[in-house]
């Protein structure tokens, strides 16, 4: 399906599969003329007993601007509520990034109860869930015997960055640009993919 590439001695994102047609159009129908790759990940969810797990948005772990940078999960394994499928939380994310608090040992989360009904977002492979970086959501506990698997390729405008500093404690202490070469690729200018 994709190949990570190593890039500075790291694994890095496969140029070709996140600047695939179909993800470049969702980024240039949401997202505007211009777009770069912000994050990519692989993530794996084991079987576990159930347990809470924290509502949050991505915007609530790196807090970036613009703040709105689309997300597109992406199953390698079909995904159901009972392997811990996303469930999210419809028209929170026209509030921008609402305020995380640190519960130990779960993570970062906006609520511990969501304040409308969540939407399980069951995807088989060959499927994708897309949602704003201010949509809250979850993955709940994989109750079957298998690994759950998923791709997560993050998208933001060029010059999108990272805030530092600690936000209970004042104003950000600094901020950082998303523009490493090697992780940070154009993935369309002026409407239109860029080739891998």
């Amino acid at each position: 399906m994709f190949e990570s590439l190593l890039v500075g001695g790291e694994i890095g994102p496969d140029a070709a599969f996140v600047r695939h047609p179909h993800l470049v159009d969702l980024c240039l129908d949401a997202m505007g003329p211009d777009v770069d790759l912000y994050w990519d990940q692989a993530v794996y969810k084991k079987p576990e007993k159930p347990r809470r797990f924290p509502w949050h948005q991505d915007n609530g772990y790196a807090f970036v601007e613009p703040q709105q940078y689309l997300t597109c999960w992406i199953p390698l394994t079909d995904a159901t509520e009972a392997n811990g499928c996303p469930q999210v939380v419809p028209g929170l994310h026209r509030r921008g990034t609402l305020a995380h608090t640190y519960v130990d040992p779960l993570g970062f989360e906006c609520f511990a109860e969501p304040p409308v009904a969540p939407r399980v977002a069951e995807a088989p492979v060959g499927s994708v869930v897309v949602f704003s970086s201010l949509t809250p959501h979850l993955t709940g506990p994989n109750t079957t015997d298998a690994v759950r698997k998923a791709y997560i390729v993050q998208y933001a405008p060029p010059g999108a960055e990272v805030l530092e500093g600690d936000p209970d404690a004042g104003p950000p202490t600094g901020r950082r640009r998303c523009d490493d070469p090697a992780r940070h690729l154009p993935v369309a200018r002026d409407g239109r993919r860029v080739a891998p």
